[in-house]
Formats: C-alpha cells, structure tokens, sequence
C-alpha cells in the first residue's frame, strides 16, 4: 500500500472522531464471540446515540465514527435521543473488550471499507490512546443515572442487535479472508505532525 494512501486512509478515520453509544443485552456465548482486532461488518444500519448515561442492559457497544449521520438535522425527535446512523455494510474494527462485574463495553472504531488489510494488519498508539479513554469513560458512566429517551421500546428496538453478527451468532463478514501482511506499528505524534512506521518516518499527517 502506498504511503499517501495509508495517509489518506489514516486522516479518513481519525480525523473528527466521535463517540456514540449502542446499548443492548447479549447472552455470554454472542458476547465472548467478539476478539480484539477483529474486523467486522454490520450488513444493516448501524442506529446509535450520542448520547451517553447508564447503562440499563449488559452490552455497550461504544463507537468511534467520523462518519456518522446526525439525523436531529432532519428530525426533530431525534434531538431528544440523540441519535446518529451508520450506513449499511460499515466496517469496524474492535479496539477493546472491557468488563466491570457483569456489564461488558465493545470498543468499536469505525473504519473505510477500502482499508481492511491496513486495519488488520496493523495498531497505532492513537487506537491504545482513544481505547483507554473509552475505559476511563464506561466506568465513569456505567452507574450514571439512565436516560429516559434511550429506555423506550421503539429505541430498544432499533438497537437491540448485535453489532456484525446476526441474533444466532453467525458473523456477516469473515476477517480471516483478508489479505495477510507483515505486522505495523503506526505512530502519529500530532504536535510534530508525523506519523511513523516501523519507527521509521515517512510523512506528515494533520
């Protein structure tokens, strides 16, 4: 893959990252189907909320996305539960699997359909970076009080789904298909607007 399409690609999915919350319950065998790394794709649209507060079910699956729908522009209503979409057949890649007691956080970022290899193949310390934050930021949310208009029945509806697997546990997309390549480490240092890999530097990003 060519320097500056690693670079576009890079600037795709980080630049104006966003956090949105999808929150659901999910029996253990669909929840200890997820891995780290994992690549996976969600055939239908992706409903989430920026929104975030308690978590009522078991499962929060937490996504980063600068690719998201504000859907309040177009409808009122959705100001209320903050809701934002994803196309359909959306690619993600699982950063973290974090659990406190019985509630469970997927970390889940939102990456092109065109960078699969990259993604799968390599980690950044931006990924470490926003999967501690991702941390820090359920266990300071997981007992905050619920709110109101993600506890309806026609919220629960739309986001009942697991992520990129069906209700049985069947996965849509199949990650070890995707072409194997020598492992990266990718480092972006943002304040000297360099990225590095290998530890070697190539080229300026932001």
């Amino acid at each position: 893959m060519k320097n500056k399409r690693i670079k576009d690609i890079l600037d795709e999915t980080f630049s104006d990252l966003k956090l949105f919350y999808r929150d659901t319950t999910l029996n253990d065998n669909l929840l200890a189907a997820y891995q780290i790394g994992q690549i996976l794709k969600e055939k239908d649209f992706t409903d989430m909320s920026f929104l975030g507060g308690g978590l009522s079910g078991n499962c929060r699956f937490l996504i980063a996305s600068a690719g998201a729908r504000d859907l309040s522009k177009f409808n009122p209503d959705s100001v209320k539960n903050g809701h934002a979409l994803l196309d359909d057949n959306s690619f993600f890649k699982v950063l973290d699997i974090y659990k406190i007691g019985n509630k469970t956080q997927i970390f889940l970022l939102n990456i092109p359909g065109n960078s699969l290899p990259l993604f799968k193949n390599s980690t950044s310390n931006l990924e470490e970076e926003i999967s501690e934050k991702a941390k820090q930021k359920f266990a300071a949310k997981i007992n905050s009080s619920l709110i109101p208009e993600l506890q309806t029945e026609d919220w629960k509806e739309k986001t009942k789904a697991p992520v990129g697997m069906s209700s049985t546990g069947e996965f849509y997309f199949d990650d070890s298909t995707i072409k194997t390549e020598a492992p990266k480490r990718i480092e972006i240092n943002k304040a000297r607007k360099q990225i590095e890999i290998n530890k070697k530097p190539w080229w300026k990003i932001w």
